[in-house]
């Protein structure tokens, strides 16, 4: 273990890696219990334009991932607080978006590998800089989750009572996609667009399963994040294969099992049950 750390492009990974997992397993409760997940996946893809677009114009890919994820964010929530709007709106935006991105890889000349990168990943290849940008980016999503996380559970578990009420919904649901965007654009750095799944909503799909307490699925989603991680990582290391592979076979290969898991378990007891009465 000791290797792992001698390095310090490993010690940045794990760093930036810790933080990414964490805020993940955070916002992926409210997305799996929003039944946002798709809007996670576009965002991600809707940000690769934005990264192809400011490496035309010789910008930090980074810069237009967030640009257009919060844009884009913004104008989904704003536009579609209902499940069936929300829906049609994000295949709306994600189309134009990735028509853009189309557009903007034919403009550049040369070749786009930081923005190719995004695709799949590069978390072996951050540096201090982007670990700091990754930590203050992650505080500033989880203080946003904390000062929200009333209104917004509310409004997750019913959002017409919620509106009943008084809740502000629209507005809810623009600030989440707000924050949802800026937690996309941080994993972007650990597993890419294509796999976006793997951090913010795999976790979270599992720890719905073990329990309803929020604050308890939070903390095993986070966990669960963490384990992928950390373990992807450590694999790697040994390993001539990318992180990203790793990470997605482990949250998948847990999700599998889970699901196969539950429904065995649930009949086991109804047999035991059976057989005592």
């Amino acid at each position: 273990m000791g290797d792992l750390f001698h390095y310090e492009f490993m010690v940045h990974a794990f760093e930036a890696g810790t933080i990414i997992a964490i805020v993940a397993g955070a916002i992926g409760y409210f997305v799996v219990l929003r039944g946002t997940a798709f809007a996670a996946h576009a965002l991600s893809h809707i940000g690769f334009a934005g990264a192809t677009g400011a490496v035309v114009l010789s910008l930090n890919p980074i810069i237009g991932l967030l640009a257009f994820t919060l844009g884009a964010g913004v104008t989904i929530g704003a536009l579609g607080s209902r499940l069936r709007e929300r829906d049609v709106t994000i295949g709306i935006v994600l189309a134009w978006t990735l028509g853009l991105g189309v557009l903007f890889i034919s403009l550049y000349r040369g070749y786009a590998t930081a923005a190719y990168a995004i695709l799949f990943g590069e978390i072996l290849g951050i540096s201090t800089t982007d670990v700091t940008v990754t930590l203050v980016a992650g505080l500033i999503t989880l203080a946003a989750i904390i000062a929200l996380y009333r209104p917004l559970l509310f409004s997750s578990v019913d959002e017409d009572l919620a509106a009943a009420k008084g809740v502000p919904v629209t507005a809810l649901s623009t600030a989440f996609m707000a924050i949802l965007a800026v937690a996309v654009t941080e994993a972007v750095q650990v597993v890419g667009v294509l796999l976006i799944f793997a951090l913010i909503v795999t976790p979270a799909a599992i720890a719905v399963r073990f329990t309803c307490r929020p604050g308890v699925a939070i903390a095993i989603g986070s966990a669960l994040a963490l384990a992928f991680t950390w373990l992807g990582l450590t694999i790697a290391f040994y390993s001539p294969h990318p992180v990203s592979f790793f990470i997605t076979s482990l949250a998948f290969g847990t999700y599998v099992v889970v699901r196969l898991a539950v429904p065995l378990r649930a009949r086991f007891q109804r047999i035991a049950i059976s057989s005592t009465t």
